[in-house]
């Protein structure tokens, strides 16, 4: 049997190339009437508290962006805006040519697969439409669960939904959010994604804790899945 039952992986980053904001996201500032660089200020300084769900839905979540940026848009505007902003993070969204082979190769194994990422609303509305949707057996998504990387809660929470026991489940992800060590706290062995394009990846709270080890590729996730010797 393999040594793991189950591999929890991060989204942006990890099953993602890493993420650099486009030029999209400049249509949400106009709309706003704000500078891009004002409102990619604002995002940056509350994004655990977007991504853990504290200001309502995705329009509630904008309007208090507004009101942070000191912005009085009409709401046709911050509707425009929401929506806007939900094709800026999806066209920002290229997933890893080695994310759908590799989530397939779990699979035919029988490994179980899950995703644990601190998101804001975009994610669970356009991941349906990502290739590795159907790959993925279980979601907890940072924004619905109300707790944010490293909580314990959002690791539990999928070993829950995978049926697995914490110490059956590795974990992957890039480090940000101090994830990783936030995983082993949860009871999870966790590597580290360090693949070369995430050197200008957006980082908000990276994991300088963790001195496990470290893949270059997320397909070197199928060489951890030794096969346990039988008793």
């Amino acid at each position: 049997m393999p040594r793991f039952q189950a591999v929890l992986f991060d989204f942006f980053g990890t099953l993602t190339h890493g993420v650099r904001r486009g030029a999209a996201h400049h249509a949400t500032a106009d709309l706003l009437g704000c500078s891009a660089e004002a409102l990619v200020e604002v995002l940056n300084g509350s994004f655990y508290e977007r991504a853990s769900g504290s200001f309502g839905n995705a329009e509630s979540t904008m309007r208090w962006v507004c009101a942070r940026l000191g912005v009085h848009p009409s709401d046709a505007a911050v509707r425009a805006a929401v929506a806007t902003r939900h094709r800026a993070v999806r066209a920002d969204t290229r997933l890893r040519a080695e994310a759908v082979p590799v989530l397939a190769a779990l699979r035919h194994r029988g490994v179980r697969t899950g995703l644990v990422s601190d998101c804001t609303h975009e994610l669970p509305a356009f991941l349906p439409q990502l290739a590795v949707a159907p790959l993925l057996d279980a979601h907890v998504f940072s924004v619905r669960l109300g707790r944010c990387k490293p909580d314990p809660a959002l690791y539990l929470a999928a070993c829950y939904r995978l049926g697995q026991a914490p110490a059956d489940c590795l974990y992957v992800g890039d480090g940000d959010s101090q994830e990783l060590t936030g995983a082993e706290r949860a009871g999870l062995s966790a590597v580290r994604l360090a693949a070369p394009d995430l050197a200008d990846h957006v980082v908000l709270n990276a994991d300088h804790g963790f001195d496990g080890p470290s893949l270059t590729s997320l397909t070197e996730v199928l060489d951890l899945l030794d096969l346990v010797p039988v008793a």
